[in-house]
């Protein structure tokens, strides 16, 4: 469950450095890469009883673990997002009703979806303890708010990839190897149209744990050396449309957006603060990922639901993490309805 990023060689006594963003210790307790933004510093955080413990290094199995590099360009310039410390996050149930506000305060969205929206974040902060996983999905024309949708949620998931502004699909593989976060996608059908191939294997792998993609890389003798890049992670998405692959579009829980007068309480262009606002979110989620670390299992089925064999599949690990029964009964209910909607306008 861990991920390692570089390797080198330390000087003074011979021991492995290792720059991480996040991993398991021998010791069963687990570790995670900080950002504070402001001092331009990394740390490491790990939760050791009812405190949090945060270093600037860690011995194990005979290796240094230090943070990644703050001078990393890919947490300069914000394209990956991470916490800046541990912050009390009380109950999950508090948990979901801050989401599930801060969604309302910015996104108009139909009645109902918020609260599936908070579970999914949450979800994204957990997933690794699961071989399967759905992804979420906006789908609607231009002008209906897919990108703020995709500016909001994708701010306090597990560590974003806001693969938006990538020129070719190539760094978009090397950043899922890499940081193992949540990709998010804007306009995933129209930005990679003429790598449709290649943004489609990274879908339709990235579903299901060691799944990875292989891709063709020559040494400096032109010798043949396939790459192995894992892309297994949630994934958050806005596109037009659909995708011709049935198998690659039950993969998607789908959110309608449609043409509609905007709510009059939410702004039409993000204040200053919402960034603030999604950096204490993701300290308390960083705060309930450390805490519950080991703890989920997946449901054996989703008692009472007529979904699909495949729909059970993806739906099972989201559904696994809600403590509350009631709450899981209610959102069985509307993924039916959203589903039904779906199928409806196809």
């Amino acid at each position: 469950m861990g991920k390692l990023v570089a390797t080198k060689r330390k000087k003074d006594h011979g021991s492995l450095v290792k720059s991480i963003v996040s991993a398991e210790l021998e010791t069963g307790e687990h570790v995670e890469l900080i950002y504070d933004r402001d001092a331009h510093t990394t740390a490491l955080v790990m939760r050791k009883g009812k405190a949090w413990r945060i270093v600037k290094s860690i011995e194990d199995r005979h290796q240094t673990l230090v943070p990644l590099s703050a001078d990393n360009n890919m947490l300069q310039h914000g394209v990956v997002l991470f916490p800046s410390a541990p912050e009390d996050y009380g109950s999950q149930a508090t948990l979901i009703d801050d989401l599930a506000a801060y969604i309302h305060r910015y996104v108009d969205l139909e009645e109902g979806c918020e609260r599936l929206i908070a579970y999914y974040i949450l979800f994204t902060w957990v997933f690794d303890h699961f071989n399967e996983l759905p992804y979420l999905r906006i789908k609607g024309d231009f002008g209906t708010g897919k990108t703020r949708f995709l500016q909001i949620v994708g701010s306090v998931c597990y560590r974003p990839i806001f693969a938006n502004g990538a020129s070719t699909i190539s760094p978009i593989f090397h950043m899922l190897d890499t940081f193992g976060g949540t990709l998010i996608v804007d306009e995933a059908d129209f930005r990679f149209s003429d790598e449709t191939a290649e943004i489609a294997k990274i879908f339709n792998n990235g579903n299901v744990r060691g799944m990875p993609v292989l891709r063709a890389q020559a040494t400096r003798d032109r010798d043949f050396n396939p790459r192995v890049f894992q892309v297994f992670g949630p994934k958050v998405i806005a596109m037009r449309g659909d995708y011709a692959d049935a198998a690659l579009e039950s993969r998607f829980l789908t959110l309608l957006s449609k043409r509609k007068r905007l709510r009059d309480d939410v702004p039409i262009n993000l204040p200053a603060t919402y960034s603030a606002e999604a950096l204490a979110l993701r300290n308390k989620l960083l705060a309930y990922r450390l805490t519950t670390y080991g703890q989920f299992a997946p449901l054996q089925r989703l008692s009472g639901s007529k979904f699909s064999y495949r729909e059970s599949q993806i739906l099972i690990p989201l559904f696994s993490i809600i403590e509350d029964e009631s709450e899981r009964k209610h959102l069985c209910q509307f993924v039916t309805k959203m589903v039904q909607a779906r199928l409806g306008d196809q």
